[in-house]
């Protein structure tokens, strides 16, 4: 085949998987997309264990799929995404990975915040940031404040985070306001509990998506997905792609939520 050739079937190539990705974009009610999504990014190590690569490869290579799934998530409208980013246990993990993983945030944000910029995406952090080493800390905080002008689709990064540690952190600091008077023990409820988490005005996720085929939770979010319809797909991190997504969504469509007792369609939660 020669060179003309080979482009015109890239070109009718990439034109059949646009139509394939749209289609299954058009198959969703806008009515009813979910208006938070979490996602458990998981199935690196296994990607690149496949291909006879060291694990940071599949951390690199899921680079990927972040900036297709933000940027099908922001052009769908939606209101939030969920990035289980770096947990708590994986500060755990060998010493040269943790520094590969904080080195590849770092660059990863500083390649993609212009795009961020440009898609009206506003970006938060979640969880015990300041474990982060000084770089990467500053690279997320300046990132922040360059989008906080926008206000389209915000996308969470759940860093150094634990569900656990969110709720352990925000009990400290409630035992800390009732010690200093400034609450009594009668004002402690679900209102208040919440009040103290790391992002107080962020709502509960109507999506949980878990990659890799995994049947866990591991530690997320574990106040807020208290009622999260729950989808897991075998696909790994690295090869999810915004058609999967747009299957997740269309499996949330399809289903009866229920809320202790109350019952509806899958619907947009905001």
């Amino acid at each position: 085949m020669n060179q003309r050739n080979t482009r015109a079937a890239d070109i009718l190539a990439k034109d059949r998987k646009g139509r394939e990705n749209s289609a299954s974009r058009e198959a969703l009610d806008p009515q009813r997309l979910p208006g938070h999504v979490a996602i458990i990014m998981d199935g690196n190590g296994r990607w690149a264990r496949r291909r006879g690569l060291p694990r940071i490869a599949g951390h690199a290579a899921a680079r990927t799929a972040v900036r297709d799934v933000v940027a099908a998530c922001a052009e769908l409208g939606l209101d939030e995404l969920t990035l289980y980013t770096f947990s708590m246990e994986n500060w755990r993990r060998p010493r040269s990975e943790v520094s590969g993983l904080m080195h590849l945030l770092d660059q990863t944000l500083s390649e993609q915040v212009a795009d961020m910029d440009r898609d009206n995406i506003r970006l938060n952090a979640i969880g015990r940031v300041d474990l982060l080493p000084k770089y990467a800390r500053r690279r997320v905080d300046r990132c922040i404040e360059r989008l906080s002008s926008n206000d389209g689709l915000r996308l969470n990064l759940a860093l150094s985070y634990g569900g656990r540690a969110e709720i352990i952190d925000a009990v400290r600091a409630i035992v800390s306001a009732v010690e200093r008077g400034e609450v009594s023990e009668d004002d402690v409820d679900e209102e208040l509990l919440r009040s103290h988490f790391y992002a107080p005005d962020l709502p509960d996720p109507d999506l949980l998506i878990r990659t890799s085929g995994e049947f866990r939770i591991s530690n997320f979010l574990l106040w807020q997905i208290a009622y999260a319809e729950i989808y897991v797909t075998d696909v790994l991190w690295p090869d999810f792609r915004r058609k999967h997504l747009y299957e997740a969504i269309a499996d949330y469509q399809n289903r009866e939520r229920r809320f202790g007792g109350l019952t509806r369609r899958g619907r947009k939660g905001r």
